[in-house]
């Protein structure tokens, strides 16, 4: 699946919640689902910056595609990482650089989270683009 397939699945199943309460209790039920980090990664270098909860995510290669682990301490920003995860791991470096996030904004998630929310998902985004650039500058 390409990630535009899968950010259209996440537009597809977001639009299937009246309202925000569910869409909330939905990216909860995502983040139980996250494919998690192990403990030897929940380091001071894995966490990312700017976010108002702890984040951590670390990123390796398997079959030349990235493949992401993460974790939080806050339920709502585990399900924000877990939705990035879906759309952005098992995918080669070069077409998570490409990829765009305009369905961040299809679903209305930047609107509805609180400032430091958004910046965090802001900072969340750029760190798995980091990865990608770093993991691909090492295939070049």
């Amino acid at each position: 699946m390409t990630i535009e397939s899968i950010q259209n699945e996440i537009i597809d199943e977001f639009s299937m919640f009246d309202d925000w309460m569910q869409r909330y209790e939905y990216m909860i039920e995502l983040g139980k689902s996250l494919p998690l980090i192990q403990e030897k990664y929940k380091t001071d270098d894995n966490i990312i910056k700017g976010c108002q909860s702890k984040v951590w995510v670390h990123a390796e290669m398997n079959d030349d595609k990235l493949v992401f682990t993460a974790d939080s301490d806050a339920i709502i920003t585990k399900g924000i990482i877990a939705i990035l995860i879906r759309a952005f791991s098992n995918h080669h470096p070069s077409e998570i650089i490409d990829a765009n996030t305009n369905f961040i904004d299809e679903i209305g998630l930047k609107e509805h989270l609180s400032p430091t929310r958004a910046n965090g998902l802001v900072s969340m985004i750029k760190q798995l683009k980091l990865y990608a650039i770093a993991y691909q500058t090492q295939i070049n």
